[in-house]
C-alpha cells in the first residue's frame, strides 16, 4: 500500500534570521547542499512507495512551492492554500479530509518540510515498521533518540522496558520543552525521545480523532474545504470558516488526548534545524562551520556564513560565535543564545525595520528580483525570469524604466509593439506606457532594470493582464 506524503511548509523560522524571514522562510533556502530543505523533504518522500505529495502552504509561497518542485521533477497531487497560518492542527485535518474524499483508508505521512534527515534508508525502515500499527487504527508518531540534554524540543516518555525498541511502542505521555536540569535527567533515564512532529496514520483514523477531541476544528476546516475554490493549480481554503479557528498544534489538539497512540523510536541522524546552533552541529568540521566566502582564523565553536556573492566574512580568534552576513543585514550572536534570535526579529519589527520580515530577494510567480542600488529618484534592480514565464501587462504612474538584457532573450511588449531583445541589448519604457516582459527561452533570463522617477514603490503597478490571476 502506497503512502501519501503530506508536507507542511507554512512556518516562518525566525530563529534562523536573517537567512530565514517571513517573506521567504527557512524551508525554501539551501542550508546544507544545493537543494532547499523543502526540496530535500520532497525528494526523501519520492519513490514507488509514495504517491504524489499533498502540500499545505500559505498564499505568498504557492508559486515558490511549484517552482521548487518543478526544479527537482516532483509533481504534487494537491497544493492547499491556507488563508492564514493556524499551526499544524488545522493543516493536518485539511489534508486528511481532502485525501479521504477519494480514499478514506489512505495512509498519510505528516512531514514538516524543514527537517534534516540525512539517512533516507533508516528513515524509510522506521516508516515501514510503523505501517502495521497505522493500518490497525493507531496514530503513530516518531521519536528521536536524544544524544544531548536538548531544551529546544518537546519529549515523548516511553515505558522504561521498551526504550531500545525499533517497533511501535505505547506512548506514556508528552513532555513540554524542559529546562536544562530536566533535560539532563531525561537523557540519563533513557526512556525519553525527542518529539519529531512526524506522524503516520490513516485518513479515517485521524478524522475520527478530530471528531472526538477537536470537533470545532474539524467542523471549521471541513467548511473551509467545502467552500474552497480552485485557483490555477491550487485549492484555496475558504477564508470565512478558517478565520474561526484558533491556532493550535496537532500535539495539543489530538495527540495529548488520544488513547490510540504508538511511537516508533528512530535512532538515525535528525535535526529540525531550529536555530543557528543546530546548523553549526550539522555542518561543523573541527568545531568550525563555514559557508560561502568565509574564513576562520584561530576560531573554535564558530559558524561563519556569507550569503552574498563577492562578500567575504572573516573571523579571527572567535569562540562560540555565530555570524551570518546578508546583503541587507548581519547577525552576530553568541552560539549559546541562538534560540534568542527570534527576539531580534521582534525588536526589528517594533522598530519598523523591513529587514525583520522582508527578504532582499522578492520572489514572484515568474521568478525574482532584488535591488542592487538605490538613491534619490533612481533604483537599479536585477530581475530573473523563469523559462516560459511572463510578468503582467502593466504600467506605472510615477516611473520610467530602462531594461538591459544580460542573459538570455526577452520578448518585450511596449505599447502595441513586441520586440525580441537579446544579450547586451536594451529597451526604454516611458512613464505610463503599457508594457510586459516574457522569457520565451528554456533557460532563466536575467536583465538589469534602471528605474527613474518621483516614486519607485512596488505598489505603483497597474495590472491589465496577468497569467497568475493577480490583475
Amino acid at each position: 500500500m502506497r503512502i501519501t506524503p503530506v508536507i507542511l511548509c507554512g512556518g516562518s523560522g525566525t530563529r534562523l534570521w536573517p537567512l530565514s524571514r517571513q517573506s521567504y522562510p527557512k524551508q525554501f533556502s539551501p542550508f546544507i547542499g544545493e537543494d532547499s530543505l523543502f526540496q530535500t523533504c520532497a525528494k526523501r518522500l519520492s519513490s514507488d512507495a509514495f504517491t504524489s505529495p499533498v502540500i499545505i502552504t500559505g498564499d505568498p509561497f504557492r508559486f515558490v512551492v511549484l517552482q521548487q518542485l518543478q526544479d527537482i521533477g516532483v509533481e504534487p497531487d494537491t497544493v492547499l492554500i491556507e488563508p492564514a497560518g493556524r499551526d499544524t492542527a488545522p493543516a493536518v485535518i485539511a489534508a486528511a479530509l481532502q485525501v479521504a474524499e477519494s480514499d478514506p483508508d489512505a495512509l498519510l505521512l505528516i512531514a514538516p518540510s524543514d527537517h534534516l534527515i540525512p539517512d533516507k534508508t533508516a528513515f524509510r525502515d522506521s516508516i515501514d515498521a510503523a505501517i502495521p500499527a497505522a493500518l490497525a487504527g493507531q496514530l503513530v508518531t516518531f521519536g528521536i533518540k536524544p544524544d544531548r540534554p536538548e531544551t529546544g524540543y518537546g519529549y515523548l516518555e516511553l515505558a522504561p522496558q521498551v526504550q531500545d525498541s525499533s517497533e511501535p511502542v505505547p506512548l506514556r505521555r508528552f513532555v513540554e520543552k524542559p529546562n536544562a536540569a530536566e533535560a539532563a535527567e531525561m537523557l540519563f533515564a533513557g526512556n525519553f525521545l525527542w518529539n519529531a512532529g512526524i506522524f503516520l496514520f490513516t485518513a479515517k483514523a485521524i478524522i475520527d480523532a478530530y471528531c472526538t477531541h477537536a470537533s470545532d476544528i474539524h467542523a471549521s476546516v471541513k467548511a473551509a474545504l467545502d467552500d474552497g475554490v480552485t485557483d490555477l493549480s491550487f485549492l484555496r481554503l475558504a477564508a470565512g470558516p478558517w478565520a474561526d479557528i484558533e491556532p493550535m498544534s496537532i500535539d495539543y489538539a489530538i495527540m495529548e488526548k488520544a488513547t490510540n497512540l504508538s511511537v516508533v523510536p528512530y535512532d538515525g541522524a535528525w535535526s529540525d534545524l531550529g536555530d543557528w546552533a543546530a546548523v553549526w552541529r550539522e555542518t561543523e568540521t573541527d568545531s568550525v562551520a563555514l559557508s560561502g566566502d568565509a574564513t576562520a582564523i584561530d576560531c573554535t565553536d564558530v559558524l561563519l556564513r556569507s550569503e552574498v556573492e563577492g562578500q567575504t566574512i572573516v573571523g579571527i580568534g572567535l569562540q562560540n560565535i555565530v555570524a551570518v552576513a546578508m546583503p541587507d543585514a548581519v547577525l552576530i550572536s553568541h552560539k549559546d543564545h541562538a534560540q534568542d534570535v527570534k527576539l531580534a526579529v521582534t525588536t526589528l519589527k517594533e522598530n519598523g525595520a523591513k529587514q525583520a520580515e522582508q527578504s532582499p530577494r522578492d520572489h514572484r510567480p515568474w521568478g525574482w528580483f532584488e535591488s542592487i542600488a538605490k538613491g534619490d529618484r533612481f533604483q537599479v534592480k536585477r530581475i530573473v525570469v523563469n523559462p516560459g514565464a511572463a510578468l503582467s501587462l502593466q504600467s506605472h504612474h510615477h516611473r520610467s524604466e530602462h531594461w538591459i538584457v544580460v542573459q538570455g532573450t526577452a520578448s518585450i511588449t511596449v505599447g502595441n509593439k513586441v520586440d525580441l531583445v537579446t544579450e547586451n541589448q536594451s529597451i526604454y519604457i516611458p512613464l505610463g506606457t503599457r508594457h510586459r516582459l516574457e522569457n520565451p527561452g528554456k533557460l532563466p533570463m536575467i536583465l538589469i532594470e534602471v528605474q527613474t522617477g518621483a516614486y519607485l514603490g512596488e505598489d505603483d503597478i497597474v495590472r491589465y493582464e496577468d497569467n497568475y490571476a493577480r490583475a
